[in-house]
């Protein structure tokens, strides 16, 4: 009587522990997503829809001098990607320890708080637009060096069977939080006419309306920034804590260190690093000047622009978690080459073609491939990366990435004066693609059957 009982109640304690820590495990996945939610959210918000264009228009009316607003947000917005390029290696070598990772991430994340909550202190009157644009900056460089110590969490989140899924769900968090919070503003802040704007009937007047948004922006990064910031230090180890850092020299000292112990134990990591920059800025291109392409070459009006970037961000994160399930099947290369060729594929018939039509046809076949490919680089670095030393590699990540930043844009004006047409920018994008796409081809990845192995072990 008792034999056959003994073993039936171990059995059902020990389905019941695993059941209980798939739980656990799984609301640390959703805490970790929802930070890009809230982040990438904030960051369309302030960079991209809605406060930059409050200073570049509504702030800046009547301002007088020989450079416009415009020129003044692309030369703040360059000063803070080289600070960014320059401090994001520093905040690798910081976070080696898992347990310094939270710290950076409450920092920052407050940080960008604060900076947008003050935003609505910035009245329509030109002589705030100094302090306006170094608001702006400020919350952008702290976004940007918020990723490194969040993408470092993955290797504490994920194994490397997993690692793919859990990707590519931050990648479509920070879309829906994209979509979301775009929404949010504009029917409660900034639709309609007349002197009071949006469902909350906030005045027009001073940029009131635009000021109390940058408050409820605040607040959705706060909110949705909390689960994480409170569990990130329940996160497992996944390495011995890294020395302590001296200061700033001391810093880039060992993050040349670092970076050549990578160089030697596989060059082909850095190899990757130069690669992935070039096509994440081929993405970032893609985004940066679709809206102006459409409005300008394809005749969808600029009422529609808003509409069209919420389907678009809408299939990004769609397949951006398709890309991520695919991506633990058959790995991370598969999904940047597929990815890569079919953007330039697309990108091609999009320029050989006209009309509104086929801007939403070939604009959402691009958002559609592009969630895979941001969402399988950040995979295959994580596993290319060495143990204990993903905060170094996503530090210079970010770097790369920042130092790539200018190709696309200059590409844009090139073609463009080249051939005397705006259609001429997509041939830019493309140049830039295919490159990365020919860099992929040579890239070496880790067998993936070596590190199911490696990392069912670990666990």
């Amino acid at each position: 009587m008792s034999g056959p009982g003994v073993p039936h109640r171990r059995v059902g304690a020990g389905v019941q522990k695993r059941r209980d820590g798939a739980g656990v495990q799984k609301r640390r996945v959703a805490a970790w997503a929802l930070w890009d939610c809230g982040s990438t959210g904030l960051n369309a918000i302030v960079a991209t829809f809605v406060f930059s264009v409050y200073l570049t228009g509504t702030v800046a009316e009547g301002m007088t001098g020989p450079t416009s607003a415009a020129s003044w947000l692309g030369r703040t917005l360059t000063i803070a990607g080289v600070v960014v390029a320059l401090l994001a290696p520093l905040v690798g070598v910081w976070v080696q320890a898992p347990q310094r990772r939270r710290v950076a991430l409450v920092l920052l994340t407050v940080l960008a708080v604060g900076f947008t909550a003050s935003m609505s202190l910035i009245r329509a009157d030109p002589r705030y637009l100094a302090a306006g644009l170094t608001l702006l900056a400020l919350t952008a460089a702290c976004g940007d060096l918020a990723s490194v110590p969040y993408n470092a969490m993955l290797r504490q989140l994920s194994t490397p069977q997993t690692a793919g899924r859990i990707s590519g769900l931050g990648w479509a968090a920070g879309y829906t939080g994209s979509v979301l919070l775009l929404l949010i503003i504009y029917f409660g802040f900034i639709s309609g006419d007349g002197p009071d704007r949006g469902l909350f009937g906030l005045p027009v007047a001073d940029g009131q309306n635009v000021r109390a948004a940058m408050i409820a922006a605040a607040c959705w990064l706060a909110i949705l920034a909390l689960p994480l910031l409170f569990t990130a230090h329940r996160l497992a180890d996944g390495a011995e804590p890294a020395p302590p850092v001296g200061g700033v020299l001391a810093g880039y000292r060992q993050m040349f260190d670092d970076l050549r112990g990578e160089w030697r134990r596989d060059r082909n990591l850095v190899y990757y690093l130069i690669v992935s920059a070039v096509f994440r800025d081929g993405l970032a291109g893609i985004f940066a000047f679709g809206a102006v392409l459409g409005v300008s070459v394809y005749g969808i009006s600029q009422a529609d622009v808003l509409i069209f970037g919420v389907v678009a961000s809408t299939v990004a994160a769609v397949g951006a978690v398709l890309g991520g399930r695919l991506d633990d099947r058959i790995g991370a290369k598969p999904i940047l080459i597929c990815s890569l060729t079919s953007l330039i594929v697309v990108g091609a018939a999009l320029m050989a073609t006209s009309g509104p039509a086929a801007f939403w046809v070939c604009g959402l076949l691009l958002c559609l491939f592009v969630g895979p490919t941001q969402s399988a680089a950040r995979t295959l670095l994580l596993r290319m990366t060495g143990d204990g030393k993903e905060g170094v590699s996503f530090g210079l990540y970010t770097m790369t990435g920042r130092a790539a930043a200018p190709l696309a844009p200059w590409l844009f004006f090139v073609f463009v004066d080249m051939f005397d047409s705006d259609r001429a920018w997509l041939a830019g994008i493309l140049v830039v693609l295919a490159v990365g796409l020919f860099g992929m081809l040579a890239v070496r990845v880790p067998d993936r059957r070596a590190s199911a192995i490696s990392g069912g072990a670990a666990g």
